[in-house]
């Protein structure tokens, strides 16, 4: 999971903290020079270490020396990091983080490292790795917002419609959620609300079966609108916590199914709307995920197929495109291989 960008962010790390020690090394210099002394580089550096001893009233040119190595800050200049930079820009591209993402997480580090002051002996590796965490962290940790949380509070039956595109696993993930939700103590209704897909009532009816769970379906070509607004007077009638709505899977230049799709929502006014992609369409995630929420509006995304995403471009850039956070990731093809999202976790694997 996440491997080429984890490779790829590794060996940006090593290549930039290299950059970082040629400075310090050339700060070193400097001094050495300014005294006129045959200072050794490494001798100072290994000086600078232990804590110096109290300067005597005269003391020698070479004490000097080390005395100022001691107290010397370097400070990391731009010129030394441009093209390095420029080479991470690179890397990130060619994961699959979208360019305006890719942008801002170089311009993060930038701001992060050029004009900074650094001891001596830092390691150097590890403020390349923070400043990298830092900016990933800010354009994966959008509109923080506690899906558990929001459930328990919010009023019953709380309604929960899926969309996207089709073929991307949005009715197992229904199938994944109504799992998660029944661990968790809630009953569950599932709304069969993809009536123009061949096969997919179904589909969700086997998933269903297999979960016993209830399932609200009418015949296929009805009216997905109907279907959710009976499932949800199902839901209060029977006094069930969860209304699960599978929708069928539309491309955004569909007008007729966006339609259909919007009716969905406005007749239902559900309490979430959640956009299902899989982490392995990358770029092409990124776009759609946006497209779909310009026509409607959702409150969260959730990434199938993760677990088969080398690259790991989606799940970074997609929080950051649309204004929404990533709620879930698919990692696994049972009903418990879905994972709640958090940014620290993500952070983790890039960099463990």
């Amino acid at each position: 999971m996440f491997d080429k960008l984890k490779e790829k962010l590794g060996g940006f790390k090593k290549l930039l903290g290299g950059a970082i020690d040629n400075t310090e090394k050339e700060a070193i210099k400097k001094e050495a020079i300014k005294a006129e002394a045959p200072v050794k580089i490494e001798e100072a550096r290994a000086e600078a270490r232990v804590e110096p001893p109290k300067v005597p009233e005269k003391v020698s040119l070479i004490q000097k020396i080390k005395a100022a190595v001691v107290e010397q800050e370097f400070i990391i200049e731009e010129n030394g990091l441009k093209d390095h930079l420029w080479e991470l820009e690179m890397a990130l591209l060619e994961s699959d983080v979208a360019l305006p993402v890719a942008e801002n997480i170089v311009d993060n580090v930038k701001k992060e490292l050029v004009g900074s002051r650094r001891k001596i002996g830092s390691d150097t590796g590890k403020i390349v790795e923070t400043a990298l965490r830092h900016a990933i962290s800010k354009v994966i940790s959008v509109d923080s917002f506690d899906f558990d949380a929001f459930i328990k509070k919010s009023p019953k039956p709380v309604t929960i419609v899926f969309v996207g595109v089709n073929g991307t696993g949005k009715t197992t993930t229904v199938a994944k959620m109504a799992e998660r939700f029944k661990e968790q103590g809630y009953s569950v209704v599932i709304a069969a609300g993809d009536t123009f897909r061949a096969g997919a009532i179904e589909q969700i009816e086997k998933h269903a079966e297999s979960l016993g769970i209830k399932l609200i379906k009418h015949q296929e070509g009805a009216d997905p609108a109907a279907i959710v607004y009976d499932a949800i007077q199902f839901a209060k009638a029977k006094h069930k916590d969860i209304v699960l709505a599978d929708t069928a899977g539309r491309m955004h230049t569909n007008i007729n199914l966006m339609d259909q799709l919007k009716k969905v929502c406005r007749v239902n006014n559900p309490n979430l709307i959640i956009f299902v992609d899989e982490a392995v369409a990358g770029n092409d995630a990124v776009e759609r995920a946006r497209l779909f929420n310009s026509a409607v509006p959702f409150n969260g995304t959730i990434l199938t197929k993760q677990d088969a995403d080398a690259k790991g471009g989606a799940a970074i850039s997609i929080a950051y495109t649309t204004g929404k956070p990533i709620l879930f990731l698919g990692v696994g093809q049972s009903y418990k291989d879905l994972v709640r999202f958090d940014p620290d976790w993500l952070l983790d694997r890039l960099f463990e």
